[in-house]
């Protein structure tokens, strides 16, 4: 697998503590992206899935596994793979793409949809420069939706990704 790099305790990229691996390789090249370096299909560094599956397994803390880019669709035989094994270790995983759900769920490629398949939350659409929000949890711009993908295939229509409020399970007793 073709990667820029990994961050191995990182905060931004989904709720908790995630590891994030930014695979090499994007056709959108977004102006303003926060990462060009990993535009070019050539560059970065070649990883093992195993390799990268023990690296996610080695922080007992982390709760899931980001998928970032680059464009991890351009290697989605590969992404997926790795997320069936952060699934296996209990971890959730998010992915994000330049793509729109609609284009990737259309394509009618065995190797988007086995990623689809393996991904809980997909932060989908090209960064929008003029769009560029601090505000937009978990996105850089505000186009860009998180498709909570579980539910979506649950139900069978979009549901976007709403932060779960972590007080909803503390009951107060009233004396």
């Amino acid at each position: 697998m073709k990667i820029a790099g990994t961050v191995s305790d990182s905060i931004v990229d989904g709720p908790g503590l995630r590891f994030t691996v930014f695979t090499q390789g994007c056709p959108h090249h977004c102006p303003g992206c926060h990462n060009p370096e990993t535009h070019d299909p050539n560059g970065g560094q070649v990883r093992s899935v195993e390799e990268l599956a023990q690296m996610l397994s080695a922080n007992p803390l982390i709760d899931g596994l980001t998928l970032s880019g680059g464009d991890p669709f351009l290697q989605a035989e590969e992404c997926a793979a790795l997320a069936a094994l952060a699934h296996d270790m209990g971890k959730n995983v998010w992915t994000y793409t330049g793509y729109t759900w609609e284009t990737l769920s259309a394509a009618g490629r065995p190797d988007w949809d086995a990623l689809l398949a393996q991904t809980d939350v997909l932060v989908d659409g090209p960064f929008v420069e003029a769009l560029k929000s601090y505000s937009a949890t978990f996105r850089g711009s505000s186009n860009q939706r998180l498709i909570d993908l579980r539910e979506t295939r649950r139900t069978g229509q979009l549901v976007l990704w709403t932060r779960p409020d972590p007080l909803s399970h503390f009951t107060v007793p009233f004396s």
